[in-house]
């Protein structure tokens, strides 16, 4: 099951052959610096087995992040309940990630995200999407940032999964935007088109402004929207019109 796809990725159900790059994000050191526990191989394949019921029964998990080009996997990207009553609501969406490590730095994350984003808004139809981590965590509070989340510290908690004996893990920082906040900054898009393109061309935009999205046969007109704001930008952006990710046939 395909979710979606971006220009360079590929976001979808797991495989069995995707078990070993699971297992691998799971228990580096790298990958798991913030987190308190390391997985163990069965650990890490009880978890993968829970997370690919959890996202065909449901559609909501964190799915695999894979090269479109090859569809080798390199970490994943999700949108998942949370279980963190009374910290964060019954039925609250978070987006989270998690990249092997030779894959850092090249900004799959942040593409990935944006494009979930997206299906979460427009698909499927919800009110607020978070994401949570430990402020020392500053490479996905910076992301977090890039795709247009906001702050809240009102809902800022102590993880009560993380033990005494890691209490520098234990507080987390919320971040969130709403469907609301995400509808007004796509119609100003479009509404003021040729601000749009200053801020192409000064490089000005935050990610969320930025076209991540493959071109669709169906929308001919939106794709040369598209090239020829990349082009005018220096290849920067590509204007983002109201559409969602390209799904499988």
């Amino acid at each position: 099951m395909i979710i979606c796809e971006t220009e360079r990725l590929r976001i979808r159900a797991w495989r069995e052959s995707d078990r070993d790059l699971f297992a691998e994000i799971n228990s580096d050191p790298k990958v798991m610096e913030f987190f308190s526990h390391r997985r163990s191989r069965a650990e890490a394949d009880a978890l993968f087995d829970r997370n690919n019921r959890d996202i065909r029964e449901t559609g909501f998990g964190f799915f695999a992040l894979a090269l479109r080009e090859s569809d080798a996997p390199l970490g994943f990207c999700g949108l998942a309940r949370t279980d963190l009553e009374p910290h964060l609501p019954d039925g609250t969406i978070e987006i989270g990630w998690r990249l092997a490590v030779p894959y850092w730095g090249k900004g799959y994350v942040t593409e990935a995200a944006l494009a979930l984003l997206e299906h979460g808004f427009a698909q499927r139809k919800l009110a607020e999407i978070v994401s949570f981590a430990i402020p020392a965590n500053a490479r996905s509070i910076a992301i977090m940032k890039r795709i247009g989340m906001s702050p809240d510290p009102t809902r800022d908690f102590d993880h009560p999964r993380v033990p005494e004996t890691h209490p520098h893990l234990k507080r987390h920082v919320v971040y969130a935007v709403t469907a609301k906040e995400w509808t007004r900054r796509v119609t100003n898009r479009m509404t003021d088109p040729a601000r749009h393109e200053r801020n192409c061309r000064q490089g000005s935009l935050l990610a969320q402004d930025r076209l991540f999205y493959a071109p669709t046969p169906s929308a001919p007109s939106r794709n040369a929207a598209r090239r020829s704001c990349w082009r005018s930008s220096g290849g920067r952006c590509g204007v983002r019109l109201p559409s969602v990710p390209r799904r499988a046939q």
